[in-house]
């Protein structure tokens, strides 16, 4: 399936970046379309991480654009990219964690002023997340691995995003409770919230994914849909050690 950059969420042109003089992503140019899941893929040290975090600010390019539905957000500040509806959960899954479940939420909804809308957005969360309703009033950091990582997709999705990019969600979870958070982003992908899942295991992202990118030093070596990248042998032989 060809993409056209007309209809794309996030268009990425000949974008260079790193950290300090390691230069990670080199000259790199793709396009996530409205797509329910888009799965990055790749080695460790292939640039997956820093591409997520030059979307949302974090990481500034050192040359190339960044366009968020035609404009220009490449030299925006993160809180500035979270405004225009881009919001990422990183990994490790890092809450506030001598902070309440409820307060964990308020903080990821401090730019909504009316209360009003504040309770009907956390009432919505508790309809996705009911393990955080009924832990609201208890610290995060006393929360499972699984409960944790459900807290830092529900807090980032209280300000309603219109992309959301995740970073390594099953990363130190068990096989059990990476199926539940996989489960929970197949809701959230029911919402018509579009994701970006930047993943080391490889096969349960294809498998929530409608299209892949595989990175490798910094560069796309394949994009397609996911069963494209199943069905290619080289493509499966060179990237075995990721779990294919």
């Amino acid at each position: 399936m060809q993409e056209g950059g007309f209809d794309a969420k996030i268009t990425i042109e000949n974008l260079t970046a790193g950290y300090g003089k390691l230069e990670i992503l080199h000259n790199l140019t793709l396009n996530m379309q409205r797509r329910a899941v888009t799965a990055i893929i790749g080695p460790n040290g292939s640039g997956k991480s820093t591409l997520l975090k030059a979307i949302v600010g974090i990481v500034k390019p050192r040359a190339g654009k960044i366009l968020f539905e035609g404009e220009d957000i490449s030299c925006l500040r993160p809180d500035k990219v979270l405004r225009k509806g881009i919001a990422m959960v990183p990994q490790g899954r890092k809450v506030f964690a001598h902070m309440t479940v409820l307060e964990n939420l308020e903080t990821g909804g401090y730019t909504i002023e009316n209360r009003d809308l504040l309770e009907d957005r956390l009432q919505t969360i508790y309809n996705i997340f009911s393990v955080l309703a009924e832990r609201k009033k208890q610290t995060a950091g006393t929360l499972s691995g699984g409960e944790q990582m459900q807290l830092c997709l529900a807090r980032a999705l209280i300000l309603k995003p219109r992309v959301l990019l995740l970073d390594e969600p099953s990363l130190g979870l068990s096989p059990k409770l990476i199926a539940a958070v996989y489960d929970k982003l197949e809701e959230i992908s029911q919402t018509g919230i579009p994701m970006v899942a930047v993943e080391q295991n490889v096969r349960k992202v294809l498998s929530a994914a409608d299209y892949v990118y595989v990175l490798d030093r910094g560069t796309v070596r394949f994009q397609g849909e996911s069963d494209a990248l199943l069905a290619d042998d080289g493509m499966v032989r060179r990237y075995m050690g990721m779990g294919l």
